[in-house]
């Protein structure tokens, strides 16, 4: 059911479909939430969970020996009418309820923050321009907690820019009122020197829309955890990412879909391009369809481009299956270099080496980039992966 193609050296790409008759969780796919740090041990990169994660690279924020600094991350938001900001405390009851934290990680993270920020989109409301979040490392370590809600048959669209230099985790909560409809992109165009792990939560309700757009350029180590589950019939959500790993990067994208409603649909597409020595990219994708998650229509793929050697990717999707009256479900991964016919039919028609590399990768990720709909955003992670192409030149 997975599917390899041309798979480079030091990469791999497995996947599983587990079809159960009892509405049993695989085991790899209910790690125990909570929102107590304790209650997870300190991993040893044995866990499954953690054993493609160079943990010396997470500077502490596994085993808590992180301590926030003051003033690490500077956060602006831009917003248009409708939109309600606000900055709560630990004991608001809007923080967690779009999912519990499931490792370690993220569970310091919500018992290390000490303020969260709420962003209200009223019921009804009609953004004509899009929330803008700027999240800027200013050096030190830092805990975050962040909710964006949107009202019943709401419609918002959401940019949230991380840059520069920190050791960030957090958890971010996106809850969707029936019939509503929210986009967000979060690009991570960090320094090379950054640490950015974070979990991403979100709650769907009836007939609501949810796309997911995540964008990873820079940052020594990315890992980045979005889940999805239902809170009514005829949800659905598009999961979106794409990642330009270059030497030295360590970037991770873990995708779980919870099937919890019937009648939900779920796609999830992540194309990734790998340069330099040392590069790692890791994309896991598990979906889980519950046994009273009839009418479920799912499927989820992963492409990597290998650019040169030295490079690795770990690729594993996997579907656990609890009933037989789904639509649908299936999931593919491929990981390989340049198509050599695309290569020379550029080159034969005059087009140099090296621009034909270029055009090529840019083709390669143009579908994904097409779907934030965003013409400024989009323009500059197109030029965002021009440089990274000419860098490596």
């Amino acid at each position: 059911m997975a599917e390899a193609q041309n798979i480079p050296a030091g990469s791999t790409t497995t996947g599983s479909i587990a079809v159960a008759a009892e509405s049993t969780v695989a085991t790899r796919m209910s790690a125990p939430p909570s929102f107590d740090v304790a209650d997870f041990p300190v991993p040893h990169g044995r866990e499954e969970e953690w054993r493609f994660t160079p943990l010396e690279r997470l500077r502490g924020l596994h085993d808590g020996t992180a301590v926030a600094t003051g003033g690490a991350v500077k956060v602006v938001v831009e917003a248009p009418e409708g939109v309600t900001i606000e900055t709560v405390g630990r004991d608001d009851a809007r923080l967690g309820r779009a999912g519990t934290p499931v490792d370690r990680v993220a569970a310091q993270a919500y018992s290390s923050f000490e303020q969260a920020s709420v962003i209200t989109v009223a019921k009804e409301a009609v953004l004509a321009e899009p929330i803008r979040i700027a999240v800027h490392g200013e050096g030190g370590v830092a805990y975050a907690h962040q909710v964006i809600e949107l009202g019943a048959f709401a419609e918002a669209v959401v940019v949230i820019d991380h840059t520069g230099d920190a050791v960030v985790a957090g958890n971010v909560d996106y809850v969707l009122g029936d019939g509503a409809k929210l986009t967000v992109v979060s690009v991570q165009d960090w320094d090379d020197t950054a640490v950015h792990a974070a979990q991403h939560n979100a709650l769907i309700g009836r007939d609501a829309t949810f796309k997911s757009i995540v964008v990873t350029f820079g940052g020594d180590l990315v890992r980045l955890h979005p889940r999805v589950s239902y809170a009514g019939t005829g949800g659905e959500a598009e999961l979106f990412g794409l990642y330009f790993t270059d030497k030295g990067q360590h970037q991770e994208h873990r995708l779980f879909v919870d099937h919890n409603t019937p009648h939900c649909k779920s796609n999830a597409v992540y194309k990734g391009a790998l340069q330099g020595d040392g590069a790692h990219a890791v994309w896991i994708g598990d979906v889980l369809i519950q046994a009273k998650a009839e009418g479920t229509d799912t499927y989820e793929m992963n492409r990597n481009l290998v650019l040169t050697d030295g490079a690795r990717v770990d690729s594993v999707p996997n579907l656990e299956i609890e009933t037989g009256e789904i639509v649908g479900a299936g999931h593919a991964s491929a990981t390989g270099r340049f198509d050599d016919e695309q290569l020379f039919y550029l080159m034969s028609r005059g087009i140099p080496a090296e621009d034909a590399r270029r055009l090529v990768v840019r083709g390669f990720f143009a579908e994904l980039v097409q779907h934030i709909g965003l013409p400024d955003v989009e323009a500059r992670l197109l030029d965002k992966i021009e440089a990274e192409l000419k860098a490596s030149v």
